[in-house]
């Protein structure tokens, strides 16, 4: 992809931090660098031009040696030649040394001079010296020689004073402008980098002082600029998201503020739905909880009957009599309240809206109607209806409220319905218990009692005084024995129990059965750490007991009874007598017969626990009650 597509958020080559950074940096360099090198030059100029000084002045030192070697008569070949040595060398320098003379006119002519006046006048002089012919002339030209070579070293110490004052101006020039490059780099680069960092501290700090209007100024192009956007940009989205999120927050806590007074609603109908009322006060105590909820001016609770076809009013509130009367009971298909019903919807209509149908609930003011099934998880038991004298439209979430009341409602009917059903299957219950009792006691009595009366009829009849005489006691003793039996069938029917009473309930038992028969009984009652049975449980326990007795007393012919009760983590009844005892396989030929022993197994069955029937002829009967620690209810 080319330069041209790059994204706008990138800055240009020339606008970046870092061109800029680099940029200044090299200029820095390159300045510094050059003084630098400028330094050096000159130091290296100073360096070559005190070497050519140096020379210099021994060129005034041979020649006036030369003079000295003249006049003692000595040799001088060496010194010439090491003066025209040293006269090139001046002349042609030597960079390496280094030295060399400055490229000032003056000194390049004064040397000319000076080459000159050796190589024309004192070197030819000295040569004729040398060969005999006399020193006066070479110690005539020495003077002008030396007054030209002192000029020339003159020259050369004048240029080295210059450039030694320009190399001091130099190295001052480079210290003012390392203090001012240091300070224009620092200057740069607060600029560039610290102030602009500084501005996006100070706006991240007001950010996160929830301060949503902070924003930074956006200076330059480069990549702290585009920083400044973007930090500018979030910090817009960070304002409309804290706007939207205070938005959202209360919306969200009004939605758990209207959640709450929903589960309230639940709450409080559940409790009052679970109270023991019938099925009309139940209707009429959700209808006015359900009217006060939706603010409704009226509103109604209909029931389906068994066959499906009508309506029937169960209980309304703000209707008139007139509407009531008219509407007690009518076809499903009539109204609203029963189309909701058959399709199964919630039907929320507005009477202004539907000018075709002529509804006695807009003839009596109502502006808008509510409708909704009452139902249980199996059947549609009715609806309900909601009225409004204004226009009313329900939310969804209170149409969805008022449907799960509807079905909470529903529940609630098909319990009332189902605890009838079970009142009236105990009543039947005890009845049939009542019915056998009375066929295992009374029925029998009366039976003798019929036959007794029958035998005294035909000895009267005959005139026959012995067989009355023997009749009557007969007819004495089941009379006596019918009273005690309705006696006892009272004081079962009669007898409630509450928490813990079973003890001095079955003590009291045993007191009346040995006031009735005189017989033994032995009471073992063994209680430790076993919690009370229940009420019901307790009750039933007693009944067998009970039932047992009866049993010893019409049947066993005992001395001795022994009773023994063991209430630990299981439970357990043993009534067990001395008696005269029965055949089992007699026992169970007659079956159904035995009404005693069914209405035992049937009590135990109740409590779902385990009966037990053991006898031997001549030996004794026993009855065992064992419920086991699974079955056992909570008191």
């Amino acid at each position: 992809m080319s330069s041209q597509s790059a994204p706008d958020d990138q800055p240009r080559l020339r606008n970046r931090l870092s061109t800029r950074i680099i940029g200044a940096s090299l200029a820095a360099l390159l300045i510094v660098v050059s003084m630098v090198c400028w330094t050096l030059w000159l130091s290296w100029q100073l360096e070559g031009a005190g070497a050519a000084i140096n020379d210099t002045g021994s060129l005034r030192m041979r020649a006036t040696r030369v003079a000295v070697a003249l006049l003692r008569g000595e040799s001088a070949d060496v010194d010439m030649t090491m003066q025209n040595t040293v006269l090139a060398r001046l002349v042609e320098g030597n960079p390496a040394r280094p030295l060399f003379l400055p490229t000032d006119h003056d000194v390049q002519v004064q040397m000319t001079v000076v080459a000159q006046s050796w190589r024309t006048q004192l070197q030819p002089a000295l040569v004729s010296a040398l060969a005999g012919e006399g020193n006066d002339i070479y110690l005539d030209l020495l003077p002008r020689f030396v007054h030209q070579a002192d000029r020339l070293v003159r020259l050369i110490e004048r240029d080295n004073a210059g450039k030694t004052s320009l190399l001091r101006f130099s190295q001052g020039v480079l210290l003012v402008m390392a203090g001012m490059g240091t300070l224009a780099m620092i200057a740069l680069l607060h600029l560039w980098i610290i102030a602009p960092v500084l501005r996006l501290r100070d706006g991240q700090r007001r950010l996160a002082a929830r301060e949503m209007g902070a924003r930074v100024p956006v200076i330059g192009g480069d990549e702290l600029g585009k920083l400044a956007e973007g930090f500018n940009q979030m910090a817009d989205e960070l304002a409309a998201a804290y706007a939207d999120l205070e938005t959202r927050v209360e919306e969200k806590t009004a939605q758990l503020a209207t959640q709450n007074r929903e589960l309230a609603a639940l709450y409080d109908m559940a409790a009052f739905l679970n109270q023991p009322n019938d099925i009309e006060q139940t209707c009429h105590g959700f209808l006015t909880r359900v009217m006060a909820q939706f603010g409704a001016d009226g509103g109604s609770v209909r029931a389906i009957d068994p066959r499906g076809e009508n309506l029937h009013l169960v209980v309304s509130e703000g209707l008139s009599d007139e509407l009531e009367d008219a509407e007690h009971c009518m076809p499903v298909n009539a109204c609203f309240c029963g189309e909701a019903t058959r399709q199964g919807v919630i039907v929320i209509h507005d009477f202004h809206a539907a000018p075709t149908r002529d509804f006695r609930c807009a003839q009596e003011g109502f502006g808008s109607l509510a409708v909704f099934r009452i139902v249980t998880p199996d059947e549609v038991l009715g609806s309900f209806s909601l009225h409004f004298r204004q226009q009313t439209k329900l939310s969804a979430s209170q149409t969805q409220l008022a449907s799960t009341l509807g079905q909470h409602l529903g529940i609630a009917l098909d319990n009332c319905r189902l605890g009838a059903k079970e009142q009236q299957l105990a009543v039947a219950q005890e009845r049939n218990l009542v019915a056998q009792g009375l066929h295992d006691s009374i029925a029998q009595g009366l039976n003798f009692l019929n036959l007794q009366v029958q035998m005294l009829t035909a000895a009267a009849t005959r005139g026959d005084l012995a067989d009355i005489r023997a009749t009557v006691p007969l007819m004495a003793t089941g009379v006596r024995e019918s009273y005690e039996d309705v006696r006892e069938l009272l004081v079962n029917f009669r007898t409630r129990l509450d928490h813990e009473e079973l003890r001095s309930a079955v003590e009291e038992a045993v007191l009346r059965f040995r006031r009735q028969t005189d017989i033994q009984v032995d009471l073992d009652i063994d209680e430790d750490g076993g919690a009370p049975l229940p009420p019901d449980q307790q009750l039933q326990v007693l009944f067998i007991l009970q039932e047992a007795l009866s049993n010893v007393r019409k049947h066993a012919q005992a001395q001795r009874v022994h009773i023994q009760i063991v209430n630990q983590r299981d439970f357990s009844l043993t009534v067990s007598d001395d008696g005269q005892g029965y055949d089992p396989a007699e026992v169970a030929e007659r079956g159904e017969r035995h009404i005693g022993l069914s209405i035992m197994a049937e009590r135990a069955a109740r409590i779902r626990a385990q009966l037990h029937l053991t006898g031997k002829t001549g030996h004794g009967a026993s009855v065992s009650l064992q419920l086991a620690r699974e079955e056992r209810l909570s008191a």
